[in-house]
């Protein structure tokens, strides 16, 4: 590593098939899924974040004299406001009713995925100082590419809170958001947490469960080599019909879905619902270290 003397190089790389997925994770790390080269590759690979689809990449990589990957960014340049889940129109009819264009703009973000995580990665050996040093370095490279660019704005979305106080050494405006987490507070089994809430709830989810009994569906949970292109194919019917329901956009390719199963399938938590042996619901989950996160449902009954 270096000792912070030396000259570092901050390169724009048009796709992260640019850099190897064992560079891009020593500076992701492997645990968190959607920072992983895997993800974002498989999104690219797919057809579901591109140019073409208003997501074109601009990732940021340092280097070293040396060329080592001292540190990263997940970076788009978008031509619109989609698949963020951060809802800034407002902002933009604003910026466009005072006779300036809102778009293109660049965002840091994981596509279509409203999870907290880094955003400015760093390897977990890298010291303290010297971290804050890149990730400022990363700042600064996105105002500058930004200025190159004659875009609106930067938006940095769903970052740690670490990263979010720092960026304002770059002059940055904090902006403020709310999620809903659900935590085991070491609950030894389900009834231990049904145990904390009223009775009202606790009788509707106990119902809830009785009924899928009653109807005699079977509930598997695959991961890794269980999950088969049968399941993809039945559950990118789920995903389709979900959106299709909620008025929205199909923001990922069903190819997407098979990279996913190759490149980090052990992360992958598949939970579908069987009907007399036919699929006929499911929830596509993901799952850290220490945190299980759910992403996308549906079902066709």
């Amino acid at each position: 590593m270096p000792d912070g003397n030396e000259n570092i190089v901050v390169k724009v790389i048009p796709s992260i098939s640019e850099v190897s997925p064992k560079a891009w994770d020593r500076c992701a790390g492997t645990s968190h899924p959607f920072t992983r080269h895997a993800f974002l590759s498989a999104l690219e690979d797919s057809g579901s974040a591109t140019a073409e689809t208003g997501w074109q990449p601009q990732h940021l990589i340092i280097e070293s004299p040396k060329g080592d990957i001292l540190g990263a960014s997940p970076l788009y340049l978008k031509n619109h406001s989609y698949g963020e889940y951060v809802f800034d129109w407002g902002w933009a009819d604003a910026f466009e009713r005072a006779g300036g264009n809102y778009y293109p703009k660049l965002q840091c973000s994981v596509p279509f995925t409203p999870v907290t995580g880094g955003r400015f990665l760093i390897p977990d050996r890298t010291g303290t100082e010297q971290t804050i040093a890149l990730k400022q370095a990363l700042g600064g490279a996105m105002v500058q590419l930004a200025n190159r660019m004659d875009v609106s704005s930067i938006h940095v979305t769903f970052t740690r809170k670490e990263e979010w106080k720092l960026l304002t050494d770059v002059g940055f405006l904090q902006r403020i958001g709310q999620q809903f987490h659900w935590y085991n507070n070491d609950y030894t089994n389900f009834d231990d947490f049904l145990g904390e809430l009223t009775s009202r709830k606790r009788k509707q989810i106990r119902k809830e469960r009785r009924s899928i009994l009653d109807k005699n569906l079977t509930i598997k949970t695959l991961s890794g080599a269980e999950i088969e292109e049968r399941h993809w194919d039945a559950f990118y019917k789920f995903y389709l019909s979900t959106t299709d329901k909620k008025w929205g956009s199909s923001y990922l390719t069903r190819s997407f879905f098979t990279l996913l199963g190759e490149r980090m399938g052990d992360q992958v938590v598949l939970i579908v619902v069987e009907d007399a042996g036919h699929l006929v619901a499911g929830a596509l989950n993901f799952k850290s270290d220490d945190t299980l996160y759910g992403r996308n449902w549906g079902c066709l009954a």
